[in-house]
This record gives C-alpha cells, sequence and structure tokens, in this order.
C-alpha cells in the first residue's frame, strides 16, 4: 500500500487564544481531487496555509510525501506544492509572461535566467490553461478570471504534485467558472496532478471531487464521496440549515437547488 501524499494527524493551530484548527485529521491521496467545504470561519483556507507553511506554529503532525512539513526548506516545499489564492487579493505589479516565469523559482531562484526546460515548462502552462494569447498583457489589465487562469498557470509552471486552491471560481462569470474547473479536471485526469481546494460551492464540490471534507469551527465533521454529502441529516450540521434537492439529469447526481427568497 502506497503511502498517503499528504498525512495530517491531530493538527491544531491558533490565533492567540482563538483554536481555528482543532485536532484535524486528514489523508491525500496521490491524483486525489478534494474538496473541503464549510462555514465562514471554519479553518477551511487556514488549513491550506499551513499546509503551505505560509502558516507555520501548528500542533501535530503534516506530512508531505512521508517527510515531515518542518524538514523541508520553502523552496523544496515549493517544488512539491503550489498555491493559489484567491484572485481578489492585490494584483502583482507584472506582465502574465513574468509573473508565470516566476513559477520556476524553486529549480532556478526568483531572478535567474531560465533554461530551455524551464522555458518548455512555462510554455507548457500557459497553453493548458489558455492564457498565451494575452501573455503580454499586464496583470492589471485582465478580467478576474482571466487573472485566476494566470495564476494557475504560474502554479503549474512549478511543476508539483498537489495544486492547493483557495476559492479558485469565487466572484468569476459562469464561463470563467467552466474554464477554470476544465483545467483543473484535465490536468488532475491527465496528468494525476493531485487538487485540494476549498469551496463554498458545494454542488461544484460534488460534481469535480472524487472526495469531500466538511469543516466546522475547525474540526472535520464529515469525509466522503459528495453524493453522501447531498443529505440534509449531514447539511445541517454543518451549515444549520436544510436544503431542497433536484437530480441532476447529466451526471445523475443529487444536488442543491437554489433559493430564493419570497416577499
Amino acid at each position: 500500500m502506497t503511502e498517503p501524499l499528504v498525512q495530517i494527524e491531530n493538527y491544531s493551530f491558533d490565533f492567540g487564544r482563538i483554536t481555528v484548527l482543532d485536532h484535524v485529521n486528514l489523508t491525500l491521496e496521490q491524483g486525489e481531487f478534494l474538496s473541503i467545504v464549510g462555514p465562514n470561519g471554519a479553518g477551511k483556507t487556514t488549513l491550506l496555509k499551513c499546509l503551505d507553511r505560509i502558516l507555520p506554529g501548528g500542533r501535530g503532525l503534516i506530512m508531505i510525501k512521508g517527510k515531515h512539513l518542518e524538514t523541508y526548506s520553502q523552496k523544496d516545499l515549493a517544488k512539491w506544492i503550489g498555491y493559489v489564492p484567491q484572485a481578489s487579493g492585490p494584483i502583482p505589479p507584472f506582465t502574465v509572461e513574468e509573473f508565470v516565469r516566476m513559477g520556476r523559482y524553486p529549480y532556478r531562484g526568483l531572478f535567474a535566467s531560465l533554461t530551455r526546460e524551464d522555458e518548455a515548462a512555462v510554455m507548457d502552462a500557459v497553453e493548458v490553461t489558455g492564457v498565451r494569447e494575452f501573455s503580454s498583457r499586464p496583470l492589471t489589465a485582465l478580467s478576474a478570471g482571466e487573472r485566476q487562469k494566470v495564476y494557475i498557470a504560474a502554479a503549474l509552471a512549478q511543476e508539483t504534485g498537489l495544486l492547493l486552491l483557495d476559492e479558485p471560481a469565487t466572484f468569476l462569470d459562469p464561463k470563467h467558472q467552466d474554464e477554470i474547473y476544465a483545467v483543473l479536471l484535465r490536468v488532475n485526469r491527465e496528468r494525476e496532478v493531485t487538487i485540494l481546494q476549498v469551496t463554498h460551492d458545494l454542488n461544484q464540490a460534488v460534481l469535480v471531487s472524487r472526495r469531500v471534507v466538511a469543516l466546522v469551527r475547525g474540526s472535520v465533521v464529515f469525509s466522503g464521496p459528495g453524493a453522501e454529502l447531498m443529505d440534509n441529516r449531514i447539511l445541517e450540521r454543518i451549515y444549520q440549515k436544510s436544503f431542497r434537492f433536484v437530480m441532476d439529469p447529466q451526471s445523475g447526481m443529487r444536488l442543491i437547488l437554489p433559493e430564493v427568497a419570497r416577499g
């Protein structure tokens, strides 16, 4: 039996006196597409940042490829993990090409000249994400959806085995949401890139993920196939409300029917 790509055991993290993650146990297998869901303040983004060591200092165990997270240099960790934050943050002052090329920093340093191998990785990343057509534009000139694809391209240029994505399709229109998930599903299925995403879109989570994990107040309260999540006995524990469902004729999955406020 092969060891998991990520293994988290009894992991807790505090902001001051506030416990944000509380004895989290989670494994992630090579090639999985896993979604983390839960209400606001559940610790979802914090968990991603602990995995990428943006937030150090937690208690418990995190293993990446069978090695303790603390034993990795930040540069070596970047060869295994690519982190894509929410697109709503500050926009870096670079062109698309400049930003994607920075994805090679774990191999060459941030400002070193790129080799032929590096250039090939950058070209592949811009091709698979569909951003080559505006590679000379500044990031500030792109729409939120285009910019998110660029951020994913930079992470793919790292040639990591694991992508961490924090709400990759939030605030995007339906067209760009579809394009983002088409890219993610392609690299997951064709290249076996492992994907761990945080999302508030429960329907999207169950449609794209092999497994869904729910956090509530920093603890794992559900882990299993998305079809099992779509049950009010489970969802009421997570969100303190019930939902209505509809059967999707294309996937055969039970999905949440959007609610419309009525006067």
